[in-house]
């Protein structure tokens, strides 16, 4: 039997790159940024691991930034993701009910708190921050595990 898809989820950067969020991406199929990038050097990085799907946050406004997208549409082994980096920019891009147009799971980012619910059978992870510490929040990164069309995601704190 075939090993799941890794997803590796990463958010609110803020131009740093820790050691341990490299770490814990070593080996990931694919991953998802969600905004507030900080510098394209992260994403240099990041994609020296495995492909790199991103979106840009609130504090991406540098001329570097202006060719990303605010939103991403992907699908991986037969799930349909979604990426935004603020959750509440949501609703204009996907209406009420992202599960009607075939959404299985939203990443986002901007709160630095991570987060994992589900709602109307749509899975909704945010990975929190891997960049600065903000306030007494953790620094955090996640992950998707994808198979026989089946999604669970899984959160970590890093320090």
């Amino acid at each position: 039997m075939a090993a799941p898809l890794r997803i590796g989820l990463i958010s609110d950067t803020h131009g740093l790159l820790r050691p341990e969020a490299l770490d814990f991406l070593q080996g990931v199929d694919h991953i998802v940024h969600g905004g507030d990038i900080g510098g394209p050097d992260i994403l240099e990085r990041l994609g020296a691991i495995a492909p790199v799907s991103v979106v840009r946050g609130n504090n991406d406004t540098a001329v570097w930034a202006q060719s990303i997208p605010e939103t991403v549409r992907l699908e991986i082994g037969g799930i349909a993701l979604f990426a935004i980096h603020d959750l509440k920019a949501l609703r204009p891009h996907l209406g009420p009910d992202p599960a009607a147009l075939g959404v299985r799971v939203v990443v986002s980012g901007h709160s630095h708190k991570p987060a994992c619910s589900e709602r109307g059978g749509v899975l909704y992870v945010n990975p929190g921050s891997a960049g600065r510490r903000r306030f007494s929040l953790p620094i955090a990164v996640g992950e998707l595990l994808i198979e026989a069309g089946q999604v669970r995601a899984r959160l970590v704190t890093l320090a």
